[in-house]
Order: structure tokens, then sequence, then C-alpha cells
């Protein structure tokens, strides 16, 4: 399955039905009144979040979408069938901004959570609707109203409980596909990994999803290589698995790097827990490992958790798990006790 992120599609809900202009006429029935119905309601466009999509794929092909048109009115006061509605699933995580692609809104982070975006035009009012006291042979039906239309831009921030970052080659498609079943693209050669992964990872009789997000360079924040694409899908991590590259020569050069691009970009991605892991120390001799490491601590920030492990042989795989497991652990008890402060009860002094 193709892998899709953003898409911009056009939506119009449907117009209402006219209402109807009819008199009943009867043997017998010298003045039988007006008796014309109600046009009606235009179907709606609903977005519904669904839990087994993790791709924009369905829009990619397909970019119109109107809903159904409500049907007009009849005589003997019956009124037209409404439309049906448009119900357009969208994997959750997915946010709907403007034509611009500047203002959200709405975001859909629910599975199940169902958003009415664009309202169906009403049905026009037959002339039954007109009958007065005074006025007893109205001849005024009015047309439906008209739905609304809009394009808008879909963009999918996919829900990860861990992502893993760092530049190209740093090992995150093998550690992904170390701890995982998911089997990314592995290369020696950069960029290998062009969209993201998805993989879960069991430990402890528990699971968590882990991202494997493509490789960040020096300027991505402002637009280079791949640019900011792919930064969004940190923003519903709530803990970043940052490698390292233990091979580079300067492996806290590297870790600036990254972490300059997260605060360059913003939306909270630098204050997020982090783990910082220093792969590939199967390639290094003991005193090496010992030298990166100390290079790594004076710029990481303090309390923050050094892992040594190696992706293609195994070695350190584990602790730098429990470590992300420990991670979110914390974050989903911080979590829980923000939740039930805000839900608890205010008792009335007496």
């Amino acid at each position: 399955m193709q892998f899709l992120d953003q898409c911009k599609i056009y939506l119009k809900s449907g117009d209402g039905g006219r209402g109807a202009m009819s008199f009943r006429r009867e043997k017998f029935i010298e003045f039988g009144g007006p008796n014309g119905g109600d046009g009606g309601k235009g179907g709606d466009i609903v977005f519904v979040a669904a839990e087994n999509l993790n791709t924009l794929i369905d829009y990619r092909y397909r970019q119109h979408f109107r809903a159904q048109d409500g049907r007009p009115g009849a005589g003997r006061e019956r009124t037209g069938a409404g439309g049906e509605d448009l119900v357009l699933r969208v994997p959750a995580g997915t946010q709907i901004l403007d034509e611009e692609n500047r203002l959200v809104l709405a975001d859909l982070t629910r599975p199940g959570e169902r958003l009415v975006l664009l309202r169906g035009g009403d049905g026009g009012f037959g002339n039954a609707h007109y009958k007065s006291s005074t006025n007893r042979a109205p001849r005024r039906a009015d047309p439906g109203w008209p739905g609304r239309e809009a394009w808008v831009w879909l963009r999918l921030k996919l829900i990860a409980d861990a992502g893993l970052i760092g530049l190209p080659n740093a090992g995150k498609s093998t550690f992904l596909a170390a701890v995982t079943h998911a089997r990314p693209k592995i290369a020696d050669y950069p960029f290998t990994t062009l969209k993201p992964q998805l993989g879960v990872v069991r430990l402890h009789e528990d699971e968590f999803v882990l991202a494997d997000l493509p490789g960040l360079i020096e300027g991505a924040s402002g637009g280079a290589g791949i640019g900011t694409r792919f930064l969004g899908h940190v923003e519903r991590c709530r803990v970043v698995l940052h490698l390292v590259d233990g091979t580079l020569d300067d492996v806290a050069g590297a870790y600036r790097v990254i972490r300059e691009e997260l605060a360059c970009y913003g939306h909270g991605l630098a204050e997020k827990t982090e783990i910082v892991g220093l792969n590939k120390i199967d390639a290094l001799d003991e005193e090496a490992i010992r030298t990166k490491c100390g290079e790594l601590r004076r710029v990481v920030r303090a309390g923050t958790r050094i892992c040594l492990l190696s992706g293609a042989t195994g070695a350190g795989v584990r602790d730098a798990v429990e470590a992300v497991f420990d991670a979110l652990s914390e974050a989903r008890a911080e979590k829980k006790d923000d939740t039930d402060a805000e839900t608890g009860s205010f008792v009335h002094p007496a």
C-alpha cells in the first residue's frame, strides 16, 4: 500500500430540494387549497476517523466529492427526501486545513470521531407553508438553499507512542526491524526511508507503537531535503528515540543538528522526552565508545538517558526498548493524573 500523508480535495454538500407549488383538485371539493410540500435537505459532508487506516491514498486519484442533493417536494404536502450524507473515512490523526493550508479546521485524533464539516442546504418551502388566514391560495414556492463548497487540505500526522529520529544512515530502519515485525527498506546509502514506517513493540506483556521517520538533515525545518513534511509526525509521539551513528567523527555535532531542527520547527518537539541511542557500537572499540559517549553527555539535556546499542547485532537493543517503555509509562501516568485533575468533582464548602 502506498503511503500518502497530504492531499488537497474539493468538497460540496448537497443542495436543498425545491418546494412544490400545488393545489388540491378533487371532484366535489371546490376550494381544495394549497398542498405543495417542502423540499428535502441536502446531504452533509462528514469525516470519520477510522482505526484501521494509516494513509490518505484513497484521496490520491479522486479529488472531487459531492453529497447528494435533496429531492423536490410534491403535492399532497409530501416533503422531498433528504440527500444522503457523504461519509469520508480518514486515518486517526488527520487534520483538515483550509485552502491556503494554514488554518486547522479540525483535528481527528480519536478512532470513531465524527465531524460534519459542510452541512447540506435546507429544502425550500412549498406553497402550503405560506397558507394563512389572509392568503388562502399562495402561489409562492422557494428553491432549495445551495450547499456549501470548499477546497481543503488533508494532512496526516501518524499517531505513534514513540518515534525514531536521526540523521540519514543512523540505523533507524535496522532498529525498527530488530524490535518489531516491520520490514522497512535497509541499505548502505542515505534516504532509504522515504515514508514513515510503523511497528508494534511488545515488552512485558504490553505493547507500544514505534514510528521510523525519514532521516532529517541540516536545514530540514526550512525546507531542505525532505523538509518539514515528516516532522509533523513527531508531534504525536510522547517519547523520541534519537539514534546517533557511532561511526561518525563528530557524534555531538550530529546530535546538535537534529536538536536544532526540532527547536526551529517548534510545536513542542524540543521539549518531548528523549532517549539518546549511540548506535553501531559493534564497529567501535571500548575506548572509542567511552569517548563518544562522553561527547554526547556534554551536549544532551541533564537527565537524558544514553543507551549503547547495535541494531545489526542486537547488543543493547533490549535496554533501549526498556528505556523507551519506562519513559512512556511515566508519560502515560502524568497524562492520567492531569485528566483526573481536570475531571475531578468540585465540592462546595459548607
